[in-house]
């Protein structure tokens, strides 16, 4: 399953990272094949995912982010039993080490503050062992560049990436994909 996510993420680099779920329509005509889900609840989430499938793309449920669900382990349950998604992004550590015990793709999503920040980010991953590594500020290209040689998963670069040279300069810095709120991005070739 990781491997075929990973190939998703790779065939079209540019990830929809939804914000508003009027937005997930826009995604639908567009060339995007997986969709980040960052916000949601508890009461429309199976319904926001089944619709997601039913266009053919991948889903991710940012778990920390959706409204009522309890951060806990009975919530990565509900999520695989009840919800599905394709997989799920997280920045803690916890809820993602029980993810990969059940299966569940998931995307580590690290925010490079500092040097500690990346140590401590650097350290997680190598204990995690996630499907996927957001690296956010996305625009930070120095830094991904040196995660690269630091880690085998696949880095995807998100936050701040607005312009196609973003991307650009984010795939030339070893990311696989960025994600983006930018819905022009999620339209180019």
């Amino acid at each position: 399953m990781d491997n075929f996510i990973v190939e998703r993420i790779k065939n079209f680099p540019i990830i929809a990272a939804i914000r508003n779920l009027e937005d997930i329509k826009d995604v639908y005509s567009s060339n995007c094949e997986v969709i980040f889900l960052l916000t949601s609840n508890i009461l429309i989430l199976k319904d926001a995912i089944d619709d997601i499938k039913s266009h053919e793309k991948t889903a991710f449920i940012h778990f920390d982010l959706v409204e009522g669900l309890g951060k806990d382990y009975k919530a990565v349950e509900y999520l695989k039993e009840v919800v599905k998604p394709d997989g799920i992004i997280s920045t803690r550590t916890n809820i993602l080490t029980y993810a990969k015990e059940l299966n569940i793709p998931c995307i580590e999503r690290i925010f490079l503050l500092d040097t500690q920040a990346l140590k401590t980010g650097l350290n997680s991953i190598k204990q995690i062992e996630p499907t996927a590594i957001e690296v956010m500020p996305g625009v930070a290209h120095d830094v991904t560049k040196k995660l690269t040689t630091e880690v085998y998963q696949p880095i995807i670069a998100g936050g701040l990436v607005k312009t196609k040279e973003d991307v650009i300069n984010a795939l030339s810095s070893g990311a696989v994909a960025v994600s983006t709120s930018e819905k022009s991005l999620w339209f180019i070739d």
